[in-house]
């Protein structure tokens, strides 16, 4: 049982090394992944194979070699947790950017709306002096909106002030 025991520790280590390495590497992420995890599948396969074994140690060994598989059992579950973890926050920041690129190739532009509602109205038949005074009224409505935004602010700070 010793050397198993013993070559499954010397990976167990190999594999916490490889999970810092994991954190630096970007591009190779996803191989070192794979390969931890195939690491990991392994030392699963050889713990089964050192419970067995424990279990047919003499008696006044029998307690001592489990509980040294079952720390090892402890650690390899915890270098799991720790690569799917890795896994989820990788996958979390390649959607981020996906979606930070997806917004960076859309174009925003009043300019192109407008132009197209101006079309359309054309379309419609409406005369050039028509678009001309909706396009002069709706700058007077944004006027009317600011002065009515600043008059109720002023209300508002008027009524806080006399009567408080």
């Amino acid at each position: 049982m010793d050397p198993l025991y013993q070559q499954t520790h010397k990976q167990v280590h190999e594999i916490q090394s490889r999970m810092g390495r994991l954190e630096t590497a970007d591009k190779q992420s996803v191989q070192i992944e794979n390969e931890i995890q195939a690491s990991i599948d392994q030392i699963f396969s050889r713990l089964e194979r050192l419970e067995i074994l424990s279990s047919k140690e003499p008696p006044n060994k029998r307690q001592n070699a489990k509980l040294r598989v079952d720390q090892l059992k402890y650690d390899v579950q915890h270098l799991q947790t720790a690569l799917r973890n890795f896994q989820h926050r990788r996958h979390a920041r390649e959607q981020q950017e996906r979606q930070r690129e997806e917004l960076l190739s859309r174009t925003f532009t009043t300019n192109g709306t407008q132009k197209k509602i101006l079309d359309i109205a054309n379309m419609l038949g409406l005369s050039n002096t028509v678009m001309r005074l909706i396009e002069k009224r709706a700058f007077q409505d944004k006027y009317f909106m600011i002065g009515g935004m600043l008059l109720t602010c002023v209300v508002m700070f008027l009524v806080v002030q006399y009567l408080t």
